[in-house]
């Protein structure tokens, strides 16, 4: 389902270095001798735009030509991949619709607008973003930057994988949170093909139980349907593609579940003890590590932070 090979992941990773921060890999004792193992926290919730999104839409952005960039690009997102794309195409001097579901957080929303995006709101499903999409294409040929499903996305995504091996060669686990599998599947090809000295490393994603269809799906082996409850986890709630799924089911080594609770309880930690603010969804991959902490104890584990989008 994708033509993705290592070359094109350093070649990405130049690509869009001018256009996104190389975020800090954080360290604390205290958070290791909770979960038992010597922790690095990626943090891409100090990344432009407050999430890991820039990197992918950074990445898709630039490689359109004259005549897309005059038609306009749009999305659809609950919030980060909205605000990362209105960004970069405000930068490439792009007009950009996104459309985003009533539900989303209003300091997302407000984001995306602050950037100069047009944000059209539609019913909170799938279906609906896809709808509203497809009516804004029809109307003004806009150009449509995929969250996930898309070879240049996940290697703009992957770049988070090349760092965290960059900081951390000695990292045996990476934890990263899921949903429709961008980040996930480009960190696991960056592990699989670039981890120091021939290391395996194991990627774990991590799901809110009330939206577990990834962990469902692998272990089914076939994409399953997206369960209809709801999650404190608002970014977490996009369906694995076909693309993403073949990644994950290839390279990811297993999907832990975690709830609510475990995931606000996570968030609380990282926040007290990193000083970093993190949305529900950035601290999901911490969740499932403290959920499964005698796996990885006494080895080297890197967690993502996937972002820092909260509401005050």
């Amino acid at each position: 389902m994708t033509d993705i090979r290592p070359d094109d992941l350093i070649e990405t990773r130049e690509r869009i270095a001018s256009m996104v921060h190389r975020t800090p890999s954080l360290r604390s004792q205290t958070l290791d001798d909770i979960a038992g193992c010597r922790l690095v926290f990626k943090c891409e919730s100090f990344q432009r735009a407050g999430a890991f999104k820039v990197r992918g839409a950074s990445n898709v952005v630039s490689r359109l030509g004259p005549d897309e960039r005059a038609r306009g690009v749009v999305c659809h997102s609950s919030g980060n991949h909205a605000q990362a794309v209105a960004l970069v195409a405000r930068e490439h001097g792009i007009a950009a619709h996104v459309v985003m579901p009533e539900t989303a957080p209003r300091v997302k929303q407000e984001a995306a607008r602050a950037y100069g995006a047009t944000v059209v709101l539609c019913e909170p499903t799938i279906a609906a973003r896809h709808a509203t999409v497809e009516r804004i294409i029809a109307e003004t040929g806009a150009i449509e930057i995929p969250p996930y499903d898309h070879d240049h996305t996940i290697m703009g995504q992957a770049t988070v994988g090349l760092e965290i091996l960059d900081d951390a060669p000695d990292v045996d686990a990476i934890y990263v949170p899921v949903s429709g599998g961008g980040l996930a599947a480009g960190i696991a090809l960056a592990a699989a093909w670039f981890a120091p000295d021939g290391r395996s490393v194991s990627v774990v994603g991590a799901e809110p139980s009330a939206a577990d269809d990834a962990r469902r799906g692998l272990e089914a082996g076939h994409i399953v349907e997206h369960p209809p409850g709801t999650t404190v986890c608002d970014g977490l709630r996009a369906p694995l593609c076909d693309r993403t799924f073949a990644i994950l089911q290839r390279h990811v080594d297993r999907i832990v579940a975690v709830d609510d609770d475990a995931i606000l309880a996570a968030r609380r930690l990282i926040e007290h003890r990193l000083k970093v603010v993190c949305e529900p969804s950035g601290a999901c991959a911490f969740a499932a590590l403290l959920a499964e902490r005698d796996r990885v104890a006494g080895q080297t584990v890197a967690v993502v932070v996937s972002g820092g989008n909260a509401d005050a």
